[in-house]
């Protein structure tokens, strides 16, 4: 008789199925949050592993910040085409639009602060009570704090002493009237862990994950993909470079790292080597040490990261 190695790559699964099960059992209108970033994406295959071969029990909402890379976008169409789930695009142009939000001037300005506002739209229109995210406490400080079911009040803002003991892996979902739940099942996992497990699943991932030649620009020290969202002028020299990138968001603000990784293997011996983390390459949380710790409070954009 055979013995099946039950490795850790195994026990995180098995807990983040655990996780996403309670989400369907505890509430009545979950979403998750899909950014078509490789976290995003691993809980999609958590999500199949976890209610196939039924439909998922809530839908995947994307905030579109009208400045995402095209090859996350036609990743998003596809994969939504492929496994026939249900998606709900929040829209930060509409947001500007109908004067909810404003947007920024200057060299740096970025949409990506302003997705707080159409988030927390999005969760009010369609009344979601729980939203899915692809944290991981490895990521930076504030979201190390965060409990795998973190409370979000009816402002939608973050307040770290309000959050709950989680003990022998029991979650409390009882919410008040207005409030919200985020839940990150992967929170115990680590940027090595989601690689190891996306190759250990073969799953498909956008091309700007890869070792790709590309114009880039150097802006505060980092390699930028040239872009006219990023208010480029004549100070801005385009180049080529042979660059990835680490995590996906808005082009005004995600960098490249030079890089020759194009294959998964690749990857993985250069995210060991790598002594920054991948938030590292996020322009918006270099604003301060508890830039994104702020954005959760609502101190600065008084809501919550989408993330």
């Amino acid at each position: 008789m055979s013995t099946y190695n039950f490795d850790y790559l195994d026990e995180l699964e098995a807990e983040a199925i655990h996780i996403l099960r309670e989400v369907a059992g505890q509430f009545e209108k979950p979403a998750l949050l899909f950014s078509g970033g490789k976290d995003s994406i691993t809980l999609v295959r958590l999500a199949e592993k976890a209610f196939r071969p039924g439909k998922f029990p809530f839908p995947l909402v994307h905030i579109d910040t009208g400045h995402n890379f095209e090859e996350t976008i036609t990743y998003r169409d596809q994969m939504i085409e492929r496994i026939g789930e249900r998606l709900i695009v929040g829209s930060v142009q509409e947001s500007i639009d109908q004067g909810k939000v404003v947007e920024q001037t200057g060299k740096n300005a970025s949409r990506n602060a302003l997705q707080t506002v159409t988030l927390l739209d999005t969760i009010a229109k369609y009344q979601f009570d729980a939203c899915i995210g692809g944290a991981r406490r490895d990521e930076e400080k504030a979201r190390a704090k965060e409990r795998i079911f973190s409370v979000r009040d009816e402002f939608g803002q973050w307040d770290p002493k309000r959050q709950r003991p989680e003990l022998w892996n029991i979650y409390n979902g009882k919410i008040h009237k207005g409030e919200n739940i985020r839940v990150f099942p992967i929170s115990n996992w680590t940027e090595l862990d989601v690689w190891n497990y996306i190759r250990r699943e073969k799953i498909e991932l956008p091309s700007i994950y890869f070792s790709h030649e590309r114009d880039v620009i150097t802006r505060n020290g980092q390699l930028m993909a040239a872009s006219p969202f990023l208010n480029m002028d004549d100070e801005d020299i385009v180049f080529r470079k042979q660059v990835r990138f680490r995590t996906v968001g808005d082009m005004s603000c995600t960098a490249a790292v030079e890089s020759d990784a194009t294959l998964i293997d690749d990857i993985i011996s250069e995210i060991s080597a790598s002594k920054i983390s991948e938030r590292g390459a996020r322009m918006d949380d270099k604003v301060s040490e508890a830039a994104m710790e702020d954005r959760k409070k609502g101190d600065i954009f008084k809501g919550v990261s989408s993330l």
